[in-house]
């Protein structure tokens, strides 16, 4: 799934997609069954997985933007986005966790390796969710 930045004008629109993309992750993610706290089908999950975490993604993107970072200047590896953090958003070490947790949990091991943990995806989904959260917090105090 390719995200096109460019389409993305205001902060809030690319607030507003990730958002979307972090519920239709979620819708994807109920297609699949649960039991003994393990999904049963690795589809639906590393769906999910991948949209969930390309929505922390646009968050961040967003955020960037809104610093004055240039849209291909926009990070393109989880070491670019890192770094990006670092540079613009030296002081939430939440944020950069939550970062580190989403990459971890829903690209490496939802996405690429299929996990099928409950917990493991649920640690995932929570920390997008945080990410996309807090930068939209950031956001709407910054255009007080």
């Amino acid at each position: 799934m390719r995200i096109n930045r460019n389409k993305l004008g205001s902060i809030d629109e690319f607030i507003v997609e990730a958002y979307r993309y972090y519920n239709n992750g979620l819708d994807r993610l109920k297609d699949a069954k649960i039991e003994y706290k393990r999904y049963m089908d690795k589809k639906p999950v590393r769906e999910a997985s991948a949209i969930i975490y390309l929505a922390s993604l646009v968050a961040i993107d967003g955020y960037l933007v809104s610093r004055g970072v240039e849209r291909r200047a926009l990070p393109r590896s989880i070491e670019g986005y890192w770094e990006a953090l670092n540079k613009h958003m030296v002081h939430d070490g939440k944020i950069k966790s939550a970062l580190d947790t989403a990459y971890e949990n829903l690209h490496i091991l939802g996405y690429y390796r299929g996990a099928i943990s409950v917990k493991v995806i649920k640690e995932g989904t929570d920390s997008a969710k945080l990410i996309i959260d807090k930068i939209s917090k950031i956001v709407k105090k910054n255009d007080k």
